[in-house]
């Protein structure tokens, strides 16, 4: 696994916390873009190392000014293709093996885009990389074992069973604790907790947990 970061940055809602993301950026990280979400890049004046999509959401105009600040361009067809490019995009960055991949830009009006890509987190927590899912309200995380979670400007934390069952659940620093409990899917009780300190921590037996921090 090397050492950098990979920011995918798709198509979705972008704003305010997108782009200080982006700016804050470390000079080894790897900027990708993915198909409009490219184009939101550019236009903010960043260069890409790599632009993925079938690009029917730019203009030509707009995709010759993708290519002109990519390293390079992979380009594919609107229909004869069995990935989204969010999903290609992420197969590359986890070849590639790096300490983190973020996800901006996965959210927005399109919901089956939206839970598309929260399922992406499997793929990466499968392959042992961590992803995270950061929107202008939200990240999202994906763990199937003992994780901390950090203060931050998000107050709300949800957890989400996404397995059948996700059992052995125990919670510290968080206000309403559980102990050894059992979170099913489709259930909503580890929805908005919140953390009594700088740090809470969930321990898991067996199960796949969204971790969700949030704010209205």
């Amino acid at each position: 696994m090397n050492s950098s970061r990979i920011l995918i940055v798709c198509g979705g809602s972008l704003g305010a916390q997108a782009l200080q993301l982006v700016k804050e950026k470390e000079p080894s990280d790897v900027l990708i873009g993915v198909d409009r979400g490219a184009w939101w890049l550019v236009k903010n004046g960043f260069k890409l190392e790599g632009a993925f999509g079938d690009f029917d959401s730019v203009t030509e105009d707009e995709a010759m000014q993708i290519k002109a600040a990519s390293d390079w361009v992979k380009s594919f067809d609107a229909i004869d293709k069995d990935w989204t490019d969010s999903e290609l995009a992420m197969h590359w960055a986890l070849e590639r093996k790096p300490k983190q991949i973020i996800l901006l830009g996965a959210t927005g009006t399109r919901f089956d885009h939206t839970l598309a890509n929260i399922y992406l987190l499997q793929k990466a927590l499968e392959a042992g990389i961590d992803c995270r899912l950061i929107d202008e309200h939200n990240e999202i995380k994906l763990i199937d074992r003992t994780s901390q979670v950090m203060r931050s400007r998000h107050p709300y934390i949800s957890l989400i069973s996404i397995s059948d069952q996700t059992t052995g659940i125990t919670l510290e620093g968080f206000r309403y604790p559980l102990h050894n409990a059992t979170l099913k899917r489709g259930q909503a009780l580890g929805v908005s907790n919140v953390l009594l300190s700088n740090v809470g921590t969930i321990h898991l037996d067996h199960g796949l947990l969204l971790v969700i921090q949030s704010e209205d």
